[in-house]
């Protein structure tokens, strides 16, 4: 069974040869040229056989070209840190300007795509995006943000329309690219950070029209739910084929999660807990007790978030094998 084959019937919930397999992660300093990082993540492919390859660029570059300042500080993650922002005021949201996808940080990644098609030709692609209220937080950052969402929402809503055009601009231009899909990470949609009401007027209704407007050859659009308390009730109205949260570190667990879904769901595993702070051994009990969870049927087996980059080859190297027919 190829890994398409074994991804979409994960998807339908069919019987499949093994539980398809995935992690992804920043890589920092080579994120910077497309080359290098389309070189990276296909060594990495290599490796380990992943049954998704993600493409992960470096957190900021849906937004870098609207020069807010930043710069990775030797973070776990590999995620960039803004040193500063671009959005001071409310009346900022109001004159963000269009960006061309072509050109700049979108177009490296562009390149960085058609590269990765070349070198990984038989393993589905996803590109990690950031949802338009997720790219304000980055030029605001967010207690300014939460502020101008309660007290000036038409001028947000003025800037969150021009990032989702810009969104849906740098989509079109990668419909003819070897992509399976996207994974669409979303971080308001969480009670820790706003009321549901608050998301469903000032994020949803963005995420639902970038979802909906996705080319219908990519077949693995995938939605990653940051936080500990995510709104999964309401995301699973959102259009795609996968649900990614931190299921082993807040709530709802995979098996809750998963019946809120109507695909796939991707998880099992803690980056941290797990894969970073584990061992061989307690990787695997805990891939095999969130198999077991769900039946065996409709994971993807993963982490809730990126692996940090100090993740023990040998805990990534169990999790790889671990659902090979034989150690299931």
């Amino acid at each position: 069974m190829d890994k398409r084959e074994r991804l979409e019937r994960t998807i339908a919930g069919e019987p499949t040869d093994r539980a398809p397999v995935a992690l992804w992660r920043h890589y920092p300093g080579d994120d910077v040229r497309a080359a290098d990082l389309a070189q990276s993540i296909a060594e990495d492919q290599t490796t380990f056989d992943w049954d998704i390859a993600g493409v992960m660029p470096g957190s900021t570059y849906q937004v870098i070209d609207y020069g807010i300042h930043e710069h990775w500080q030797g973070t776990a993650t590999g995620e960039r840190e803004i040193t500063r922002h671009s959005v001071t005021r409310s009346l900022d949201w109001t004159e963000l300007r269009s960006l061309d996808p072509m050109r700049g940080a979108h177009g490296r990644q562009i390149e960085c795509i058609r590269l990765l098609g070349t070198m990984l030709a038989d393993t589905p692609l996803l590109l990690t995006v950031y949802s338009p209220l997720a790219q304000a937080e980055m030029l605001a950052g967010r207690d300014l943000l939460v502020r101008h969402l309660r007290t000036q929402s038409d001028r947000l809503k003025s800037g969150l329309n021009v990032l989702t055009e810009n969104l849906q601009r740098f989509i079109e231009s990668l419909r003819k690219l070897p992509l399976a899909g996207i994974c669409y990470v979303i971080q308001h949609a969480d009670f820790d950070v706003l009321a549901e009401d608050e998301y469903a007027a000032v994020g949803l209704p963005y995420d639902r029209q970038v979802l909906t407007a996705l080319p219908g050859r990519w077949w693995l659009n995938t939605i990653r739910a940051e936080g500990l308390a995510p709104m999964l009730r309401l995301l699973s109205s959102l259009p795609a084929q996968a649900m990614q949260w931190r299921d082993r570190d807040g709530e709802p667990d995979i098996a809750l999660g998963k019946s809120f879904c109507m695909g796939a769901v991707c998880g099992g595993l803690s980056s941290i807990g797990d894969l970073y702070q584990g061992t061989p051994t307690s990787v695997r009990d805990a891939a095999r007790e969130s198999l077991q969870h769900v039946n065996q049927r409709r994971l993807i087996l993963s982490t809730g978030s990126p692996m940090l980059l100090a993740t023990p080859r040998s805990n990534i190297r169990a999790l790889r094998a671990v659902v090979e027919p034989a150690s299931v």
